[in-house]
């Protein structure tokens, strides 16, 4: 993953519903820069499992995404949405639903 003086590594994805994707893509660009990430590439033909798997396997770190409406719902940590003006709300969460903390039972 990342080392302290390194980069992290971003992947775009873009979904290939999206049409057309420039603007997407230039959402996203400017996002990476601005995050100063080091780009591995851009995705447009992969599902999202192929995605996943690049973070799993250590490929990525981050995933950028235009928009929040191209996450699928049950996304994995560490994905942004690069749309202009928006920031995530104290109450968001960028996994997705978090479902609450279970508590062990005491014992005496």
């Amino acid at each position: 993953m990342v080392s302290p003086l390194s980069r992290p590594v971003a992947a775009i994805w873009i979904p290939s519903h999206v049409d057309p994707i420039e603007p997407h893509l230039m959402a996203c660009l400017d996002h990476t820069r601005r995050c100063r990430y080091g780009l591995l590439g851009i995705i447009t033909t992969a599902p999202w499992d192929e995605v996943r798997q690049l973070m799993i396997d250590g490929k990525v770190d981050v995933v950028v995404v235009a928009e929040r409406e191209h996450l699928p719902p049950d996304r994995t940590p560490r994905i942004e949405v690069a749309a202009r003006g928006t920031h995530p709300s104290p109450t968001s969460s960028p996994r997705g639903p978090v479902p609450p903390r279970r508590r062990r039972p005491r014992q005496s």
